[in-house]
């Protein structure tokens, strides 16, 4: 038998003192790793869309920061596979028999990062500073009459008028998600970028990892309490089965496409179609459909600056686009292709409407130079923001600018990336000044699936989301639509929003498509959820 000598450890001891000095400090809710490096099953890498830039999911409603929301932060309340409202961080509620005021009870054992319970001032904080910014947020804050706390565990919202979406609100996973944090945050001004990550979700994040255009690493929460029912949707019990997963930036589709075979990586949110059929030659990595009622590339228009603060203008555009020629551009297999959708809520969906619709199938160039004629264009560079290190996005871009300039329009397609994009569209100077007139986003169906949710459907003016629409008309019809409850009035009032969003175009749905994700054949768990989460994923 050989025998240590005094005075140092052994491989075995250090490792046993390692674990030993974790337990605890992760008891308390710290996360602390051993020592030990880490196993490859340990660790999940993926590439998401997007690159992190910004981890403040009030102040910012890119998607990417929604996705890094999911990681960190809980919900009260949230959506199942069947898209109906699930307890989350509640354990129960009550509503009043006219539906006027309704009462949360947060659930035993909810801590954030840092130790501290979470209590019913934390989820009002919360709440308040959402609504500031959200859409959403806005609408139900504006059918409020007081949201109060009454003990640690409970605080009631109590209604000034009928509010039929009140649960839906509540669970709002896009835009600007309804996440909680801590009071202390949560009573940040709503314009101000928050850059302190705690939050209550089953992952931390790793601040002093976190490499902007290279990584974001989060780490299993060992405090979190997850609910005891499977995992359905963004609903029910979010088990972290891996000890970290690294959100790698790799903006270039087939350097991805590459790492995934190589086994580098284990999982691509959105590859592009050029790639796929590569990837679903390996043996060792599958395909699933992520996001089932697919995605929708929306050209945002800035309703401040000319020519398009003229709804001629506007809709000269419905005259120049082809959408399947966007989805051709894009490389969107024909398989995956709605060739033809002007529904601002999807097709396919429960709310699909294409009343009102013109345009975007056949173009009419005559039509559009007409229109655009009487708008008083006058041959002013139009400044199109293209992400090119979004693929999609690239490229539906470059189509619809193409077709753009088919019409007569001085369009220059400015390249920058996607970080730059969510930075430069909050400024309402002209062009030439660092405003902007047009960008395209690529919106999944949590986007746009109601008049209530869909957050650039909304047109109140400066006040509301970059491109800043206003149309009392179309504000006054979702507004009826969410306080109506009779179904058959709703559905007529839906027909009305959909062909007064025609006729004003608070933005274009330039297509409808399906996509693939990716991932390496010993990653089990991963489910049809439409926004990437991790929970209840694992590596063999």
């Amino acid at each position: 038998m050989s025998r240590a000598q005094p005075g140092r450890f052994t491989r075995r001891a250090a490792l046993l003192a390692a674990s030993l000095l974790a337990a605890p400090l992760a008891a308390a809710g710290f996360g602390i790793a051993p020592a030990q490096a880490q196993s490859p099953r340990d660790t999940l890498r993926v590439v998401l869309i997007g690159d992190l830039t910004q981890i403040d999911p009030v102040f910012s409603q890119a998607a990417f920061t929604r996705n890094h929301g999911f990681f960190v932060y809980d919900q009260l309340l949230a959506f199942d596979s069947k898209g109906e409202v699930k307890p989350q961080m509640v354990e129960s509620y009550t509503v009043s028999p006219d539906k006027m005021k309704y009462s949360f009870t947060l659930r035993d054992g909810l801590l954030f990062h840092d130790g501290q319970a979470v209590r019913a001032v934390d989820a009002v904080a919360s709440i308040k500073r959402w609504a500031q910014r959200d859409v959403v947020g806005k609408a139900l804050a504006a059918a409020t009459a007081s949201i109060d706390v009454v003990d640690d565990k409970t605080f009631t919202l109590t209604l000034a008028r009928p509010f039929a979406l009140v649960l839906e609100a509540l669970a709002r996973p896009t835009g600007s998600a309804l996440f909680v944090m801590p009071e202390r945050l949560a009573n940040t001004p709503a314009g101000t970028a928050i850059t302190d990550p705690t939050g209550s979700g089953p992952f931390t994040f790793r601040t002093s990892e976190w490499q902007v255009g290279n990584k974001a690493v989060y780490r299993r929460n060992p405090a979190y309490g997850p609910r005891p029912e499977p995992a359905d949707g963004l609903a029910g019990g979010k088990v972290v089965k891996v000890e970290t997963v690294e959100w790698v930036a790799m903006p270039d589709p087939a350097t991805a496409a590459a790492a995934l075979q190589s086994g580098e990586i284990d999982f691509i949110e959105q590859p592009t179609p050029d790639v796929l059929p590569t990837l679903e030659r390996n043996r060792n990595v599958r395909t699933f459909v992520l996001n089932p009622a697919g995605y929708q590339p929306w050209l945002r228009i800035n309703h401040l600056q000319p020519p398009f603060n003229d709804p001629r203008a506007r809709q000269a555009l419905l005259y120049a686009i082809n959408q399947k020629d966007v989805l051709d551009g894009m490389g969107i297999r024909p398989s995956e292709q709605i060739p033809y959708c002007p529904a601002f809520f999807y097709c396919g969906t429960p709310l699909e409407s294409r009343a009102g619709a013109v345009g975007l199938r056949e173009p009419d160039y005559a039509k559009a130079r007409e229109l655009l004629r009487e708008a008083g264009y006058d041959g002013r560079k139009i400044l199109f923001m293209n992400p090119t290190d979004l693929p999609l996005n690239n490229s539906a871009t470059l189509v619809l600018a193409d077709a753009m300039q088919k019409i007569g329009l001085n369009v220059d397609v400015a390249a920058m990336d996607w970080g730059t994009v969510t930075q430069r569209r909050n400024r309402k100077e002209a062009p030439e000044a660092g405003g902007w007139n047009l960008f395209v986003t690529v919106a999944n169906v949590l986007d746009g699936q109601n008049p209530l949710t869909n957050f650039y459907l909304a047109s109140p003016g400066e006040s509301g989301l970059t491109g800043w629409p206003k149309d009392e008309t179309l504000e006054a019809l979702r507004k009826a639509w969410w306080e109506e409850t009779d179904d058959a009035k709703r559905k007529a009032l839906l027909d009305q929003i959909q062909a007064r969003a025609t006729e004003v175009l608070p933005y274009i749905p330039t297509a409808q498509f399906r996509t693939l994700s990716a991932y390496r054949n010993n990653v089990e768990g991963l489910r049809p959820t439409t926004i990437p989460v991790f929970w209840g994923v694992e590596k063999r």
